[in-house]
């Protein structure tokens, strides 16, 4: 009678013009192999954010699982992120 959990990023999509990833996290428990359950976390990670200065500081994903990594590496272009660089300045002065 073994019980284990993992974690499992089932659940990886790219939305909107300024490439939000919203990623969600299954932890599973099984016991003997069968799973007993699994609950969901969900949260979004964007291009990054303005300091004081209005520089855009990216957003550290060194701690995300490497498909994680590569989506946000991969949408995250320098246009995108002077995308939303202004959104966030623009916002700001709403």
């Amino acid at each position: 009678m073994a019980l284990a959990e993992s974690i499992e990023y089932d659940k990886i999509e790219v939305v909107g013009i300024y490439k939000a990833d919203q990623v969600r996290e299954a932890t599973v428990i099984t016991k003997d192999g069968t799973e007993l359950t699994r609950s969901f976390r969900r949260y979004v990670l964007q291009a990054g954010t303005l300091d004081g200065n209005d520089a855009l500081v990216d957003t550290d994903i060194s701690a995300e699982p490497a498909e994680v990594q590569a989506i946000c590496n991969a949408v995250w272009t320098t246009d995108i992120k002077a995308a939303w660089k202004a959104k966030l300045i623009a916002d700001k002065s709403a």
